[in-house]
Parts: C-alpha cells; sequence; structure tokens
C-alpha cells in the first residue's frame, strides 16, 4: 500500500517522489491507488496550508492566501486546473457531444476555460481569506480541502463510463469498486471529523453531494467522463468545501 501511495504521489503532483518508492507498480494497476486519494490530498494541503500560516503573519490574509492557491498550483502542476478550464470550454461551448470533447482535447485556452479559472481560482483566494478573518482554524480547513477535493471525486469514476477511447483518466474511470468507493468517502469523512468535527464533517456532506449531482450533469452531457472532468471536480470540490465552512 504505501508504494500505491506513493506512486499515486508522484501521478498526481510535481513533488520529487523517488522512483525506487513506487518501482513494480504499473500504470494500470493505479487505480488500486483510488483509496489513498484522501490521503494524497492531506499531504498537499498541508504543504500549501504551512505556506498560508508562515506568510500570514508577515503579509496579511489576502496575500497568504494568494500564495497558498498558488502553492497548489505549483504542487499540482496546474494538473487540475488544466482539466477545469478544459471542461468548462467544453460543456460551454453548446456543441454537440462529439464536438465538446474535441474542444477539450484542444489545448487551446478559451473564453469559457478562461472563466473558469478566474471564477475558481478567485474564489478561492476570497473564500480562505475570509475564513481567516472570521478566526477559523486554518490548518484542518486547508488540509481538509484538498482532502475532500480528492475524495468526492471517486464518484465520477465509479460505475462510470469513459467518454473518449484512450487517455489518463481511463485508469480510474468505470475501474474503481464499490469497497474502494466506500473507502475513500469514508476517509475523507473520518478525517474531517477528527480535524475539523462538526463543520467539518458537514462541509464534506455538502461538498460530496454537489460533486455528485456536478457528475451526474456532467454524465448526461457527454455520456461519460474524462481525465479533464475529474480535474474540474477536485477543484470544485476544495471550492465547495471552502463556501460550505463560510
Amino acid at each position: 500500500m504505501l508504494r500505491t501511495f506513493f506512486a499515486t504521489l508522484a501521478f498526481m503532483s510535481r513533488l520529487p517522489v523517488p522512483y525506487r518508492w513506487s518501482q513494480g507498480l504499473e500504470v494500470d494497476q493505479y487505480s488500486r491507488g483510488i483509496v489513498v486519494f484522501p490521503w494524497v490530498g492531506m499531504v498537499l494541503g498541508a504543504i500549501a496550508a504551512a505556506v498560508f500560516v508562515l506568510l500570514a503573519p508577515w503579509c496579511g490574509t489576502p496575500l497568504a492566501a494568494l500564495f497558498y492557491v498558488l502553492a497548489l498550483a505549483l504542487l499540482t502542476g496546474g494538473f487540475h486546473l488544466d482539466g477545469l478550464a478544459d471542461t468548462c470550454d467544453g460543456l460551454f461551448s453548446a456543441r454537440t457531444r462529439e464536438k465538446m470533447l474535441d474542444i477539450m482535447r484542444d489545448s487551446r485556452l478559451g473564453t469559457h476555460g478562461g472563466l473558469g479559472l478566474i471564477f475558481v481560482l478567485v474564489a478561492k483566494v476570497l473564500v480562505v481569506n475570509e475564513l481567516a478573518v472570521r478566526g477559523a482554524s486554518m490548518w484542518p480547513v486547508l488540509i481538509l480541502a484538498s482532502v475532500v477535493g480528492r475524495s468526492a471525486v471517486v464518484l465520477l469514476m465509479y460505475r462510470q463510463r469513459y467518454a473518449r477511447d484512450n487517455g489518463l483518466g481511463n485508469i480510474f474511470i468505470g475501474k474503481i469498486s464499490l469497497s474502494q468507493t466506500v473507502i475513500t468517502l469514508l476517509t475523507g469523512a473520518v478525517l474531517c471529523f477528527l480535524l475539523l468535527p462538526g463543520a467539518g464533517l458537514l462541509a464534506w456532506f455538502i461538498t460530496t453531494l454537489a460533486i455528485a449531482l456536478i457528475g451526474h450533469a456532467i454524465r448526461r452531457t457527454l455520456r461519460g467522463q474524462t481525465g479533464d472532468t475529474l480535474g474540474a471536480a477536485i477543484e470544485l470540490g476544495e471550492v465547495i468545501f471552502l463556501l460550505a465552512l463560510v
């Protein structure tokens, strides 16, 4: 399981994970790593939270919130943000399903993708700053935002169809069992209960429900999911969790 964790961490981030720590795990076996998604979120969230906590006394909460968001983007290499932009470009293009998928595959950034990125990034900065101003415990809040975003995304994998013929998302979509789904969701819920009792668990429930509804809407439109929609779900899950705490 430790090898799976490091392989998943290397896959989902730009952290320099030594290859020998995940050596021997083939790409098609990465679906087993879904149960460690919340723990990967905890690592990434803890690093980004440390940036906020260390900078807030020196430059104020607005700038610290900005650097927290920047840290997350750098840690993931903008991987999920790219998925968010492509998803917005495709879904809001008002084209046929096939054309939407072609637009999502295009590496160029469109108007809808740009607007989606601006909304999500600005929302994160504003909400993190607002929570800090209200005196929230920022360590658990910021850690759990990454945890919950990466646990709720399993709902876009379980019993879902891959909307394309091939791609990275095909590693997970439709390959996740019920037990893996339950373990992933419950891990997120337990971590919320332990780190942020009461409010954290309620925010987890709201986020999970919202991501389930978003996933259902995407599935109806694209007749399946893609790697881009998974990235979008993670980014939206983080924002929704933070908003739920406000």
